[in-house]
């Protein structure tokens, strides 16, 4: 990790067949919070996000649904772009797979691909699991099911193009062994598919039975698979084929993060990483996967239909209180289960009774004893080696324990007001009171500054009651009714 180097952050692309739940908010908010930081920080950023908008199930979706597909894919990437104002992100595009710069960029990348050899046309059969949009070895299959669809895959038989994944075995062993995957554990597991032998994988499908897809180039009667087609979406969003701007700060010349959720490591650390290499474009720097939501202990899915929408969350308890609950309560690496009863215990403890009441205690104190001080600014706080071990927590995508460290302050904040009392020495000694009240307000309003990347709006509501030194007319956190 280079922190002089412009940065390119992108996650995932959602399949726009379902509104957008809470798995899709987890990876996009640790993302934001890595962007946020690395802005902070003064490097030159690009953060990405978008949709997936071809495909089987997509288009068996609209039919099923009477509806036209293009009309049926831009509802539903509104409805992911409506995150921008719910999640509080700060994303730099949104890249579609149906626009036309991407649909190009598709193309060229099969050019590239098939230029180099990688590309050939036979006939085939296999397990197909339209969830997955992908063929399944049937020794992954879980009592005849697909272990992520919980529904038996279809045997399919067609003529399409293959690519040839095989070539690229020991480049992406290579690859994979300089510690690119966040963490070992997937790194691992990608190493565990490399020795059992790289298949080459099908990236067509036949245009008669599913024609919502990217025209395979001098081949009408094929239309691309959609992970090819998605896949390509990293570079097309910084305006790939062009090898100059984005491409060139972003992409050739600055660091290249990947986020993705942990049944994505076939996905984007092989093929990914093997078209890259055929088509003769730098690989993918990191690659973070993060675990997966679980309700009651079974995994979030909406082909399963056991989700929570971020919406719930944040109509009933904010914004920052569904980001914090998602940093700091859900491991960033291991699956966790969430409920909105523990959210509402978190919402409660930590929020109402914790960083809200702290705030208002000491601002009550700090207008009240007339305290005179002066603050540092922002810059200075986060150049400030003190905090080099949140800063550290976030860069390495252990978000939960960059917020204990937060809240560590928070907890002993609390117990230095227990302690020193300084409500009650204002009366017996005034100057140490007021002293007390000073070093409160000084570490509050530092904690205020490093929320900035997790909490943005709990960080300006607290700074601007900070700067201002009147404790707020309305609750940091309003409390809510059990």
């Amino acid at each position: 990790m280079n922190n002089e180097l412009p940065l390119y952050i992108t996650t995932t692309l959602p399949y726009v067949n379902a509104d957008p739940h809470i798995g899709y908010a987890l990876e996009v908010i640790q993302a934001d919070t890595y962007a946020r930081l690395a802005r902070i920080e003064g490097r030159t950023v690009f953060f990405n996000i978008g949709t997936d908008e071809h495909g089987q199930k997509i288009y068996q979706k609209a039919l099923d649904e009477g509806r036209n597909v293009q009309e049926y894919v831009d509802h539903y990437a509104h409805e992911v772009i409506k995150l921008k104002p719910i999640l509080n992100l700060s994303f730099d595009a949104f890249i579609r797979t149906t626009q036309e710069k991407h649909i190009l960029a598709a193309q060229e990348m099969w050019r590239r691909c098939s230029a180099n050899g990688d590309i050939y046309k036979k006939t085939f059969s296999g397990l197909y699991c339209v969830g997955c949009e992908a063929f399944i070895r049937e020794s992954d299959l879980i009592d005849g099911n697909c272990p992520d669809h919980g529904k038996p895959p279809v045997e399919t038989e067609e003529e399409n193009y293959f690519f040839r994944l095989s070539n690229y075995q020991q480049e992406l062993r290579e690859y994979i062994e300089s510690d690119v995957i966040v963490p070992e554990s997937r790194k691992n597991q990608a190493l565990s598919f490399i020795d059992q032998g790289l298949e080459d994988f099908s990236i067509s499908r036949v245009a008669e039975r599913m024609p919502w897809g990217i025209p395979v180039p001098d081949d009408a009667s094929q239309v691309m698979y959609v992970w090819f087609d998605a896949l390509t979406n990293y570079i097309s969003t910084l305006d790939w084929p062009d090898s100059e701007g984005n491409f060139k700060t972003f992409w050739l010349e600055g660091e290249k993060v990947q986020m993705a959720g942990k049944d994505q490591v076939r996905f984007q650390s092989l093929m990914w990483q093997g078209m890259l290499l055929s088509a003769g474009i730098p690989t993918t720097d990191v690659i973070f996967y993060h675990g997966h939501l679980t309700l009651n202990g079974q995994k979030m899915s909406k082909s399963v239909g056991n989700v929570i929408h971020p919406k719930d969350i944040v109509d009933q308890y904010g914004t920052d209180m569904l980001r914090y609950y998602l940093l700091r309560h859900i491991h960033p690496t291991e699956d966790s289960d969430i409920t909105m009863e523990r959210v509402a215990n978190a919402y409660t403890a930590h929020f109402v009774n914790g960083i809200g009441n702290l705030l208002s205690r000491i601002l009550t104190m700090y207008q009240s004893y007339e305290v005179q001080i002066s603050f540092n600014n922002a810059e200075s706080i986060w150049k400030d080696p003190e905090f080099d071990t949140y800063k550290d927590a976030i860069r390495s995508f252990r978000f939960n324990e960059a917020l204990d460290y937060i809240w560590e302050g928070v907890n002993g904040l609390d117990g230095f007001i227990a302690s020193e009392q300084p409500y009650k020495t204002i009366k017996t000694d005034p100057d140490k009171a007021r002293q007390d009240v000073a070093y409160a307000i000084i570490r509050l309003y530092e904690i205020a500054i490093l929320l900035e990347p997790c909490l943005p709006e709990t960080s300006r509501r607290m700074l601007d009651a900070i700067i201002a030194g009147i404790k707020p007319e309305q609750p940091l956190f309003e409390r809510k009714e059990s």
